[in-house]
């Protein structure tokens, strides 16, 4: 990637005298009579009838979009051919290539995987303000990933946009949709050679850290956007519902202090975190803020970038992350626009400061209260704890505790009581005539009103 160079404006100011122009004789003896009225009501202890009762009104950024226009802009320039995020490297870019032959964007490739497959960084507008964003830099989390080809869709569209122009002239926005290409290949979380590209940041060991460096040096964002996914099992605080988002403003010293840059990016979380919770009440989170010298996101502040990290994490009846698509695409150009328009400034930090930690440790699903029916054995009450292989997509369930888990936090819960739980053939494992039930075993129940196989069937777990 060649070097990118802001592009400055040049004005010119006239001489004082002729760039204000002087009142004319009524003007002036109007102002002094009202400046004495002001002065007399002042010195009386009252203000003046139009400003009786006047609630402060903080100003509306010019050409700010809502969160309802941004939700639209997702929904019609969703490239609809993308419908799972188990999408590869060659058939991202063979959807993406109707917006990359735009004269609005410029292709580069800045480097390849391991295996050989390149990378690409895709630059749009020519502004001062300079933002990158990098997603699936692991494999298996490519909700961003399909929110970038979405967002590049509406930015090489045809028409009219204020909104698209402004930040085409204010910004130089550079994204790499899909620094993991390798991983994305297999759905999985580290590269070909099983390293975690963002515990690579120090080292860069791997082809891809060097590339996303590389890019780094040369651009030199003001600033950035990590896009990730996290695990579907987190937690908004420690019994809260399951975060569908979390967002945080890397701590770049180990004593998480607060220097411009990181409360510049703050800023901007602060506003993402509004727009989302609009979306997605009681779902937004904030993530772990403590010091990781390996990783990219924090050591991007070290590097003099302002950060903010999204984590995309999972919401119900939503396997394939299309709602959180769109929420991605929607928060993502809003806070574009915001860095356009400088409106994050008015943003109040303690909307970020008041968001609750993202707490792990929960089960995906817990059936309880029912009484656990095996071959050949006396019933026993038991609860029974899941979680499933794809956690999004609730499949390839297993069995990860058995007992009284009273008090254990789990995504969804099952009341069985009154009921039995009888586990299938399938989640057996074979031990002379009978068999037995073991951590690890399918998730294969059938919820039954009585202990026999042939009383109703009241819920089927596959």
């Amino acid at each position: 990637m060649t070097r990118l160079h802001a592009r400055v404006t040049a004005g010119t100011f006239g001489h004082v005298n002729d760039a204000v122009p002087r009142p004319a004789p009524t003007t002036m003896r109007l102002r002094t009579v009202r400046s004495f009225l002001a002065l007399t009501l002042a010195l009386a202890g009252c203000r003046p009838v139009n400003q009786l009762d006047r609630k402060p009104v903080t100003p509306v950024p010019a050409g700010a979009f809502s969160v309802a226009e941004a939700l639209r802009i997702a929904d019609q320039y969703k490239v609809a051919a993308i419908t799972s995020r188990r999408i590869n490297h060659a058939d991202y870019w063979s959807l993406l290539q109707p917006s990359l032959v735009s004269p609005r964007l410029k292709v580069d490739e800045i480097g390849k995987s391991m295996m050989g497959r390149p990378l690409r960084a895709i630059t749009f507008g020519n502004g001062p303000t300079k933002v990158l964003l990098w997603s699936q830099m692991h494999g298996d989390e490519a909700t961003a990933t399909m929110a970038l080809a979405d967002i590049l869709s509406w930015m090489t569209a045809g028409g009219n946009s204020p909104v698209r122009d402004r930040m085409a002239s204010a910004l130089t926005v550079v994204m790499i949709p899909m620094l993991n290409p390798d991983g994305a290949e297999r759905f999985q979380r580290e590269n070909a050679v099983g390293i975690d590209i963002n515990r690579d940041a120090r080292r860069l060991s791997t082809s891809e850290a060097q590339a996303l460096k590389a890019v780094h040096g040369r651009f030199k964002p003001d600033f950035g956007f990590n896009l990730h996914d996290q695990n579907a099992r987190t937690r908004v605080g420690r019994a809260g519902l399951p975060a569908g988002i979390a967002l945080l403003a890397p701590a770049a010293d180990s004593a998480r202090s607060w220097p411009p840059l990181r409360a510049r990016a703050r800023l901007i979380a602060a506003g993402l975190a509004r727009d989302f919770e609009t979306q997605i009440p009681g779902r937004v989170s904030k993530y772990d803020d403590a010091f990781n010298p390996r990783a990219f996101g924090d050591l991007m502040g070290v590097w003099g970038t302002s950060t903010v990290l999204i984590e995309s994490g999972a919401l119900p009846n939503d396997p394939d992350k299309q709602a959180l698509r769109r929420l991605n695409t929607a928060t993502i150009l809003r806070a574009l626009d915001e860095i356009a328009s400088k409106a994050y400034e008015q943003n109040d930090p303690d909307v970020y400061e008041k968001l609750q930690y993202n707490t792990g440790g929960a089960y995906d699903l817990l059936v309880r209260g029912g009484r656990l029916v095996l071959p050949g054995l006396t019933p026993v009450v038991a609860d029974v704890a899941i979680n499933f292989e794809d956690a999004v997509a609730r499949t390839g369930g297993r069995v990860r505790e058995v007992g009284d888990l009273a008090g254990v936090i789990a995504v969804d819960t099952l009341d069985a009581t009154g009921a039995f739980v009888h586990a299938r053939p399938e989640a057996l494992t074979a031990n002379g005539p009978r068999g037995y039930l073991t951590v690890g075993a399918r998730a294969a129940l059938d919820i039954r009103a009585g202990v026999d196989t042939s009383s109703t069937l009241k819920r089927r777990i596959e």
